[in-house]
């Protein structure tokens, strides 16, 4: 692969795991990312990255430049106030962009709703309950006509609940965070932070636009049977059970609110891919021992 130009509009786990994938596997790359601070200059592994001002409205102006020259554009950052900020303010740019293969937009499996614990895949009907879940779907639109309208290589990657080394159930139950909710038939998938670089790094040689897949791993569980798996490890007692009313977390809330077993055989068959880390098991094996 020749020297290849990325641009990430948000730097979280996920951008990161996938920028550290390219190092790891030696790939020649230059790399813009954006942030919230005012535009400066970061390292990462001796390579030198410059980190463009973005905030809702307001950016650093030498950001468009850097974005008309990108051959991989990959976009992590959230709805803002109902709007993806990225496709509202950077249209023209992207239209300008001749040498554009590939651009990721990191979507969430909140689009599809409740479900009754069913199985869910990428054609299944659409109906979100939580906030996030209606921000996603209409950042998805946003930037499926955007792709059509200048024929833009888009695809949608819908991500289940990130876990990684940074945030994860053995922590939160080690510092005591864990609210656990009596739901019977709540299910929800899950997948290592690892595996979506690694889905991410696959798809920059396999790509196909206008394509949108689940990202998740093998296995939906209720959370209150990893939380089990997880006090196993840790020789702790299970957290107790709540009461749905005695949430008072917003976010909580509208984590219970939707049940579904979020299907994965179109990422691998397409991508080819085996996960790392099919189930909650290998994950949290991983993490207890490397990290406790």
């Amino acid at each position: 692969m020749n020297k290849i130009n990325i641009f990430c509009f948000g730097f979280g786990q996920v951008a990161e795991a996938f920028i550290n994938k390219l190092i790891d596997r030696n790939i020649n790359f230059k790399l813009a990312i954006t942030s919230r601070k005012e535009s400066h200059q970061i390292k990462i592994n001796n390579l030198k990255i410059n980190s463009y001002m973005f905030e809702t409205e307001k950016f650093d102006e030498l950001l468009k430049n850097e974005l008309e020259k990108a051959n991989y554009i990959l976009i992590s950052i959230p709805p803002v106030n109902g709007e993806d900020v990225v496709s509202k303010n950077f249209e023209m740019s992207l239209k300008k962009n001749k040498k554009c293969k590939w651009i990721t937009y990191l979507s969430a499996t909140s689009v599809y709703g409740d479900h009754r614990g069913e199985w869910v895949n990428e054609k299944s009907v659409t109906k979100p309950t939580s906030v996030n879940g209606i921000d996603r779907l209409k950042a998805e639109k946003s930037w499926t006509e955007l792709s059509q309208k200048h024929n833009l290589p888009l695809q949608i990657f819908r991500l289940a609940g990130i876990y990684s080394h940074e945030f994860n159930i053995l922590k939160r139950l080690k510092n005591n965070k864990v609210q656990l909710v009596d739901e019977k038939n709540h299910f929800f998938s899950r997948v290592h932070v690892e595996d979506i670089a690694n889905v991410l790094f696959e798809s920059l040689e396999n790509f196909k636009s206008s394509e949108t897949y689940n990202i998740c791993d093998d296995k939906p569980a209720p959370q209150v049977e990893v939380a089990a798996y997880g006090a196993k490890l840790l020789k702790l007692e299970q957290p107790k059970l709540m009461k749905l009313s005695e949430i008072e977390s917003e976010m909580l809330k509208n984590f219970y609110k939707d049940s579904k077993k979020v299907d994965n055989k179109k990422m691998k068959t397409f991508f080819k891919y085996k996960l790392k880390y099919p189930t909650y098991v290998e994950g949290l094996n991983e993490i207890f021992n490397n990290s406790f």
